[in-house]
This record gives structure tokens, C-alpha cells and sequence, in this order.
């Protein structure tokens, strides 16, 4: 089919715009073994409910501050103040524990354990992204690992999922990293797919 006029040079000026952008949130992540015992006792809702829109386990994290979309350029000014928190600090304590939902839609496991360490290094972070002069909606810390996304013709697959992890308890375990996540891909209907932009250790032991 013949491209109609313009089209080719619009279609081009959105690559250009989405590639001089990223979306941006600063995050912990859970060990592989943590991680491991979530996805067992998920096991009877990936049969159950096939249709919601899973994340891959390789993407479960916990956001600590959602920055949105930024310009690329900007990503750099991150680093340095992100890496003196981990340097500054020692790894917060944490399980997964539990689900539940947000609006019937979003299907998530919840974070116990050290919860107030949690919200202090969440306000440092927030703290130096203010500093590095990157605006962001600035949310209250609710501490979740986000699952899965139900279809909107789906009322109830999130709701039973959620009630089926109520009595899931997982072990302690320290987050060892603190991560620096983009994503620039999967804005369609489709699951999103993130990346370490950058990630450190947390040096105090």
C-alpha cells in the first residue's frame, strides 16, 4: 500500500521522540529465591487464568519512586546521588507476603518486613530526584509487586487470584541492589518489558 503524504516523516518524527525519551522508576528487586517460591504459589492461577497479562517473573520489582517519561539526557544525572544512597546504606529486610488488587484490574503480592526502612530510603530517593531538578508525580508509597493486568471484559480473574494468594507467606530476605529500571518498549496492549538502566549495591552490612 502507498504511503499516504506525510506519513513516512511523521511516522519517523515518533521513532525520534520515543527514542529520545525513557520511562524511568527507581526500584528494588526481590532474589531469584524469593521470586521462585511467588511463582509456586501462583502455579494454580497461571492454570486458572490464562488470559490476564502475567509480567514476567524477570520483571517483578518494587517501585520506589515512578518518575514517568524523561528525556534521555536526563537519565545521567541519576546516577551519581542513587549510587551514594546505596553506598550509604544497608539492605532493607524484606518478604512477599499476601495479594491483592487495585480496581478489580491490577493483581498484586504484598511487601512486609522492614516496612519503615522501606519508606525512609523511598523518601531519600524521592528526595534526590527533587534535587537533581526532575519533576515527578509524586504518589504515596504503597508497597506491592505488581503480577498481572486483567483484560477489560475480565470482572473477576484478578479478585480470585488475589483471595488465592491470601495465605502466602514467603521467606526474609535482604534487597541487595538498588535499581535504576527504563522502558522505552511494550507501551501497546501487549505486558511491558523493563531494563536495568543501572543497579548498586547496598554497601552497609
Amino acid at each position: 500500500m502507498a504511503e499516504a503524504p506525510g506519513q513516512g516523516a511523521e511516522s519517523g518524527d515518533g521513532d525520534r521522540a520515543r527514542a529520545s525519551t525513557v520511562r524511568v522508576f527507581v526500584a528494588l528487586a526481590p532474589p531469584d529465591d524469593a521470586k521462585d517460591e511467588l511463582e509456586r504459589a501462583l502455579g494454580p492461577a497461571y492454570e486458572a487464568y490464562p488470559r490476564m497479562r502475567w509480567n514476567r517473573i524477570e520483571d517483578w520489582h518494587i517501585t520506589l519512586a515512578f518518575l514517568g517519561e524523561l528525556p534521555v539526557a536526563t537519565v545521567p544525572l541519576l546516577r551519581p546521588p542513587l549510587a551514594g544512597i546505596a553506598a550509604a546504606r544497608r539492605p532493607v529486610e524484606l518478604a512477599l507476603r499476601g495479594g491483592g488488587h487495585f480496581d478489580d484490574r491490577v493483581l498484586w503480592s504484598g511487601i512486609d518486613g522492614d516496612l519503615d526502612g522501606l519508606h525512609a530510603l523511598a523518601t531519600e530517593v524521592r528526595t534526590v530526584v527533587k534535587e537533581c531538578g526532575i519533576p515527578f508525580e509524586e504518589r504515596p508509597l504503597r508497597p506491592h509487586l505488581t503480577l498481572a493486568r486483567a483484560r477489560r471484559d475480565d470482572p473477576t480473574s484478578v479478585l480470585e487470584a488475589a483471595a488465592g494468594l491470601a495465605g502466602f507467606t514467603g521467606r526474609s530476605w535482604p534487597a541487595e541492589r538498588l535499581h535504576l529500571v527504563g522502558s522505552d518498549y511494550g507501551r501497546g496492549p501487549g505486558p511491558i518489558r523493563y531494563r536495568d538502566i543501572e543497579s548498586w549495591p547496598f554497601a552497609l552490612r
